[in-house]
């Protein structure tokens, strides 16, 4: 099935009102996309950070009157607000072959890989993590995930207790468990993550070891790792939560940070965690080290 496409940028002001009202005139979804590689990194928790010039992608089936909807939308909101108004026609394809293309096994460490279904790895002395796209970030092909992937990779977790703050896909859990740890205790505040942890932890027969929470719901507890992929101000703002969860002599590994950030977060968890030197991936660091 092939579909039409709506196209328009416009200012940060606008945009979100250009999205409704593609959306109340019958679009099947409607998306953002930053129009001049404006980077953001840390929008606040609950917020949908729009560009200062912002590209509008409405989608419509194909007997949708695109005529109707581009003279309303230009009715309401002006050509001197829309600019580079663009229809086209996009051909449906199968999303997740074509993701595939782009997405191939991964080896971390001498002991993980991390596949798409499909494509698993068998080497003597190995264990293969399943990991196909899905509801929540994480597959492992970004360097914030990729750092803390490596470090469990590099580090025996074998019986020993995880806790994953921010699981995202509970890619950091399952790898974990994966690599013997006792058990996992996955944490995240979109319910979606949540979901998605627990689909990765069937997918590769560990949701036995694996238990999920929203922050509110973690039950008091120390663990002898603790995992906190997220972004610098969260992990600032939640260092002595944080920090609280890891056992005296246990590992703390901080991931999401760019490295202009180092400093600030190395601060915020100085006092009780002694600090190792920091790992790098392209802009990205990861922070790991040993509570005192």
């Amino acid at each position: 099935m092939a579909w039409q496409q709506i196209t328009v940028i416009t200012d940060e002001s606008t945009a979100p009102q250009v999205a409704e009202l593609f959306d109340d005139l019958g679009a099947v979804s409607v998306t953002y996309m930053d129009a001049e590689d404006e980077p953001v990194y840390e929008p606040a928790i609950g917020e949908t950070k729009i560009w200062s010039n912002t590209q509008v992608i409405a989608l419509y089936e194909l007997d949708t009157h695109l005529e109707a909807v581009t003279e309303r939308v230009l009715k309401a909101f002006g050509s001197d607000r829309l600019r580079d108004w663009r229809v086209e026609q996009i051909e449906d394809q199968a999303w997740e072959r074509a993701w595939m293309e782009y997405y191939h096994p991964m080896r971390f460490g001498d002991k993980l890989w991390v596949c798409p279904t499909g494509q698993e790895q068998h080497e003597p002395g190995t264990v293969c993590m399943l990991l196909d796209p899905g509801l929540a970030f994480g597959t492992g092909t970004h360097p914030t995930t990729a750092l803390c992937l490596e470090w469990l990779a590099e580090h025996d977790p074998a019986g020993k207790t995880v806790i994953d703050y921010g699981c995202g896909s509970g890619i950091l859990a399952v790898a974990a468990v994966l690599l013997g740890a006792k058990e996992a205790h996955a944490v995240d505040i979109d319910p979606q993550a949540l979901t998605a942890t627990l689909s990765n932890a069937e997918k590769n027969a560990v949701q036995d070891r694996i238990k999920v929470y929203l922050p509110e719901q973690l039950p008091k507890m120390q663990a002898e790792i603790v995992l906190a992929n997220i972004l610098a101000k969260p992990l600032c703002e939640l260092s002595e939560r944080i920090s609280d969860l890891v056992k005296p002599g246990g590992a703390l590994v901080l991931s999401g940070i760019l490295a202009e950030q180092t400093g600030q977060v190395a601060d915020a968890y100085r006092s009780s965690i002694e600090l190792n030197a920091p790992a790098q991936q392209e802009d990205w660091i990861r922070l790991d080290g040993m509570k005192r």
